[in-house]
């Protein structure tokens, strides 16, 4: 029999508890009371805050191609079947608005990707908590970046494969690199941070990523169960705020988050220089969805507080809707233009 309601959010609770990414807490809590940003001990304001020529994504250049890190991963149970599939949101106990802000950060091989302190700077002047799901690489060629965002206290990082690739299109030792190097990544970050003392003494930074969202938003049954294998959930989202679209403006996405918003989403967006209009977006509907009575929080968080809602494929509003993505903009351009698709799909990876 299938866990539902107090069952399940024990059972969660448990899980997220043993992989180090929450304390078990009450039915009804979500999270402590995040520590302030002057937690983050080891960098001016000046020198957290993000600049204007970070954002932009930069190919075939000079250190781009590096080499993942050399490192034995920590052992990890799979993933308990319960769990096992692409979960897109969380059916949340009735009166509860709990909502996780989502932001990809892919990295690609032939690139350095960008850093788009805009939406950094304004999670953290406004106490925004919100999970960042990043390329393997992406953490080694923005080691800078990279260790603020692992330290501060508002954001939970999760995996997002080592370079952006396609898993549904992998096998083997190739489908398991790719996840494996990202968490590779992610620990070698991790032991730079406690190497320099830039944690404090109360801080807990888990030992891993425990979240995977697959690039391009696409997986088969061979990708997930390696997802699972590895011991980690596969994040979807059921909200995109199709900010990769250079035709939608801040408004837009505002009007388009505030419209589809309900209790236990999860909403995608991109902080990796592709997110066009993202960060002037976020001052339109964050206010409008605090006043609204939302609160945010990390997925993890939310999964602890409810139940997910879990499925078998992957896609953003429909089966197969997330595959041309993965086939690159010019073929995309090139099926639109035959096939008449309304305007309002978009490629969340073209520029």
């Amino acid at each position: 029999m299938p866990l539902t309601g107090p069952a399940w959010s024990l059972f969660m609770r448990m899980f997220l508890a043993g992989a180090g990414l929450l304390s078990v807490m009450g039915p009804n809590a979500v999270a402590q009371t995040p520590a302030p940003v002057d937690a983050l001990i080891c960098w001016t304001p000046e020198q957290l805050a993000g600049t204007a020529r970070e954002i932009a994504p930069r190919a075939g250049v000079r250190g781009a191609r590096v080499a993942p890190p050399k490192r034995v991963l920590k052992a990890f149970p799979p993933t308990p079947e319960p769990l096992r599939g692409s979960i897109r949101r969380v059916k949340l106990p009735e009166g509860r608005k709990l909502i996780a802000l989502t932001f990809d950060v892919g990295e690609a091989g032939y690139e350095i990707a960008g850093y788009d302190g805009r939406i950094v700077d304004y999670l953290r002047e406004n106490k925004i908590r919100a999970t960042f799901f990043i390329s393997g690489k992406w953490l080694l060629t923005h080691p800078k970046r990279a260790r603020q965002i692992l330290a501060d206290p508002l954001i939970e990082v999760a995996n997002h494969g080592w370079r952006h690739a396609n898993l549904k299109a992998l096998s083997g030792a190739s489908l398991t690199n790719e996840i494996e190097f990202a968490q590779a990544a992610y620990e070698e970050v991790r032991a730079g941070l406690a190497a320099r003392a830039c944690l404090p003494p109360d801080a807990v930074l888990p030992e891993r990523m425990t979240l995977l969202r697959f690039p391009y938003g696409t997986c088969n049954a061979r990708a997930l169960k390696a997802v699972a294998e590895a011991g980690l959930l596969a994040i979807q989202w059921d909200l995109a705020t199709g900010d990769p679209d250079r035709g939608q403006s801040a408004r837009a996405i505002a009007s388009r988050v505030l419209k589809n918003i309900r209790p236990g989403s999860i909403i995608l967006g991109h902080a990796n220089g592709r997110g066009w209009n993202a960060a002037k977006a976020l001052p339109l509907y964050v206010p409008e969805l605090k006043s609204r009575g939302y609160e945010f929080v990390t997925v993890s968080e939310l999964l602890e507080a409810g139940t997910p809602e879990i499925e078998t494929r992957c896609y953003d509003q429909r089966v197969g809707d997330t595959e041309s993505w993965a086939r690159g903009p010019k073929r995309k351009a090139n099926e639109q233009r035959r096939k008449n698709r309304p305007r309002d799909e978009w490629n969340p990876f073209q520029q």
